[in-house]
């Protein structure tokens, strides 16, 4: 495997993992008896964003 694919699937490995630390911690404050805003939900969607954005941005960059 070729320097650029290795980067290319660790950087997809890395996103889904982002993805689903951001959608655990979702689950879990929501499952929690606080408030609806709190630490854990705003922590959990910037992870669930970031990770999004970034397999956004690998398959925008396999067209070009």
């Amino acid at each position: 495997m070729s320097g650029r694919g290795l980067h290319r699937t660790g950087t997809l490995v890395l996103s889904l993992l982002m993805s689903a630390i951001g959608i655990g911690l979702i689950v879990e404050s929501l499952a929690a008896v606080g408030g609806v805003v709190s630490s854990r939900l705003l922590l959990g969607v910037l992870f669930l964003a970031a990770g999004g954005a970034r397999l956004y941005l690998l398959g925008r960059g396999r067209r070009t």
